[in-house]
């Protein structure tokens, strides 16, 4: 069974070099049913292999230049305080209320990564920042959803600073891992009043997952930003229906707070469509602007 832990744990690495995203979902799952950990002991667990895979691959990113220190380092504080807020509020909201919300939103940022014009991986400067302001609110809301659901950093973190922010695909990446490290440090610190920890299955795991991330990061300079996009929002469209198909079935028609959680969910889709058609719209125009074609006629 260590083989299968050990073999899994890879996945969770390469999975964070690659994508940027998918070590909490992926960890905890592996701890519960393969390593037979209890559920609370997992979620604490998966914190710290995810905060110190995430950091390992952060290095190779950075060398490589795919890391924007400003924007990572403001989102991720921000988020922090989202998650307190988040994880405040979850006390007073049904787990399967929140587990349904959070597949839909995968769903929904899913279908956003798949949908987006190829021209869009080059919507910015290679080495510019996003503007504070605009981090702080993206930070917030990320922050916020992650503390909710437990989980989603680097789901949420990517599609943000792809889709909102403009940031390249691969860059959005390694930028994403410095936040999930600080935010799965500042969860840790949190978890570990009340819960005790396998340190021994914690690093044995780790290391395999570190191991990972180093190969992730590698190939993650060398595939296409296109097909990046698209394997990213391949694996979230996976994930999501799998969530979705554990809990919907027996709590959508049970439990009527679960239209609740729908509702969020579609309202926040709707939302985030309607920001990327006003940039879309806005950066459509800006070009016809300054066009030379009204006067070709003349």
């Amino acid at each position: 069974m260590i083989t299968l832990v050990l073999a899994a744990s890879v996945l969770i690495g390469v999975s964070l070099g690659i994508l940027g995203g998918g070590g909490s979902i992926l960890t905890v799952p592996i701890l519960v049913y393969l390593a037979g950990q209890d559920t609370k002991e997992a979620i604490a667990t998966s914190l710290f292999v995810v905060g110190v895979t995430s950091l390992a691959g952060l290095v190779p990113h950075a060398r490589a230049h795919r890391v924007r220190w400003r924007t990572g380092l403001v989102f991720g504080a921000v988020s922090m305080v989202g998650a307190y807020g988040g994880g405040r509020l979850a006390e007073y909201i049904p787990g399967s209320v929140l587990l349904i919300a959070f597949a839909l939103m995968m769903l929904a940022t899913a279908f956003a990564m798949l949908r987006t014009p190829r021209k869009a991986k080059a919507a910015g400067p290679a080495r510019a920042e996003l503007p504070v302001g605009q981090v702080v609110v993206e930070g917030l809301a990320v922050g916020a959803v992650t503390g909710l659901v437990g989980a989603g950093g680097g789901f949420l973190v990517v599609p943000a600073l792809v889709l909102l922010g403009g940031l390249p695909m691969g860059i959005a990446v390694g930028t994403s891992l410095l936040v999930i490290a600080m935010k799965s440090f500042s969860g840790l610190a949190g978890h570990l009043s009340g819960v005790q920890i396998d340190w021994g299955l914690a690093l044995t795991v780790t290391g395999a997952a570190v191991a990972g991330s180093l190969i992730g990061s590698r190939f993650a300079g060398r595939i296409p930003q296109d097909t990046l996009r698209k394997a990213f929002g391949w694996f979230v469209v996976v994930m999501g229906l799998f969530v979705l198909g554990r809990q919907l079935p027996h709590t959508l028609w049970a439990n009527p707070l679960s239209w609740t959680g729908i509702a969020l969910a579609v309202t926040a889709a709707a939302a985030w469509g309607a920001v990327r058609a006003r940039r879309e719209r806005a950066a459509a125009g800006g070009p016809r602007t300054g066009s030379p074609e009204p006067s070709a006629h003349a």
